[in-house]
């Protein structure tokens, strides 16, 4: 059984997978730092209220979902660049 569990864990690259979760959450973790503490303060530099995460209308936090579609799409972007690149140097390895 034990070399049966060993088997399929060598096969289907489970071990390769559950370090690449690890540190594709890490590197999230980093990603979003950056966009927090780096980022989101230019943008907020660069309104004229300044503290535009915090806009209310109404009842609704409107600055909230503003701040995290900023987020996500300065995120996104920087994966699909870090991936463009990882997947070139792909690309050129196979040739």
């Amino acid at each position: 059984m034990r070399g049966e569990f060993m088997a399929f864990l060598k096969e289907y690259g489970v071990i390769g997978l559950a370090i690449a979760v690890i540190i594709g959450g890490k590197a999230g973790d980093l990603v979003k730092s950056i966009v927090d503490g780096l980022l989101m303060p230019i943008v907020g530099l660069l309104l004229p209220s300044g503290d535009w995460q915090k806009l209310v209308v109404g009842p609704f936090q409107v600055g909230i979902v503003l701040s995290a579609l900023v987020n996500f799409i300065i995120v996104a972007f920087l994966v699909f660049l870090f991936a463009k690149k990882v997947l070139k140097e792909e690309k050129v390895a196979k040739k």
